[in-house]
């Protein structure tokens, strides 16, 4: 089954409208049924779906989603810092000269990643601020990774801060101080994802305490599913379950949620 365009679908559908700003659905555990998994997302109110890249692997079954869905999927480029090694610059390179053709929405998934392997942090936090002024030159938002690093990446972000840097702090799991860390920089937003449904994150507790005003919503699919599907494939489809937990958190409804973070995630995406 096809998926027809956002726009065309938006014209049926009456509840509420989100948008899924950091979707891997390039990724392998979706060739069995990936036009089905983007029709349940336009069903259940998706209008639109960011792809942020990961290396140079990730690039070409990216292309060709944005491609055949060019009203619902829309394409960053950046390198993930998991996939920075020794020889980065050469990855780096290629990056550039992609975003140079003017087709992506944002810079991005970049950052560090000190969960799995320290071994090249002074090689993430580089390509990290390389690809920071990259951003900051096509006024392009930048998707950040700061898993087990939230320290280490602010340092860069607020060093580089200026009028023309703004983005999302992707799968924020922090703490209300470190909230407030991102949102008083200017132009950061919040990613929130399924951790938000895990009961014993701490994030929904850090979100009632932060409230929804800063937020864009998120899946991360195929990774961090939500509860009741937590330990399963995620996909965008399931982002109002996100909404739901953070409407519940932050005392509002769904429709605030939808018209809140739709809003955040268009401003911050804008071309």
């Amino acid at each position: 089954m096809r998926v027809d365009t956002a726009r065309t679908h938006a014209l049926y559908f009456r509840g509420p409208m989100f948008i899924d700003t950091h979707a891997h659905l390039y990724h392998k555990q979706f060739d069995s049924d990936r036009e089905e998994m983007l029709a349940r997302a336009v069903d259940a109110g998706v209008k639109k779906l960011f792809l942020p890249n990961i290396d140079h692997e990730s690039i070409e079954g990216m292309h060709a989603l944005c491609d055949a869905h060019p009203d619902l999927c829309f394409p960053t480029m950046g390198l993930h810092p998991s996939h920075v090694t020794a020889d980065f610059m050469k990855d780096l390179a290629e990056v550039e000269r992609l975003l140079s053709e003017g087709r992506y929405y944002a810079v991005g998934e970049i950052g560090i990643d000190l969960y799995w392997d320290k071994t090249f942090l002074a090689q993430q936090e580089e390509a990290f601020r390389l690809q920071v002024r990259w951003a900051k030159e096509l006024a392009l938002p930048i998707i950040i990774h700061c898993r087990e690093s939230f320290h280490e990446v602010f340092s860069i972000v607020e060093d580089e801060n200026d009028s023309t840097l703004r983005g999302v702090f992707h799968c924020f799991t922090g703490t209300p101080e470190q909230a407030r860390m991102v949102t008083e920089l200017g132009g950061f937003k919040l990613g929130i994802g399924g951790v938000i449904t895990f009961q014993k994150s701490g994030l929904a507790q850090t979100m009632r305490e932060v409230g929804a005003e800063h937020c864009v919503l998120e899946t991360d699919a195929p990774y961090l599913a939500p509860v009741p599907y937590r330990g399963k494939r995620n996909e965008s489809g399931y982002v109002p379950l996100v909404a739901q937990a953070l409407a519940t958190a932050t005392e509002r409804s769904l429709d605030d949620i939808a018209r809140i973070t739709t809003a955040n995630a268009e401003q911050l995406f804008a071309k």
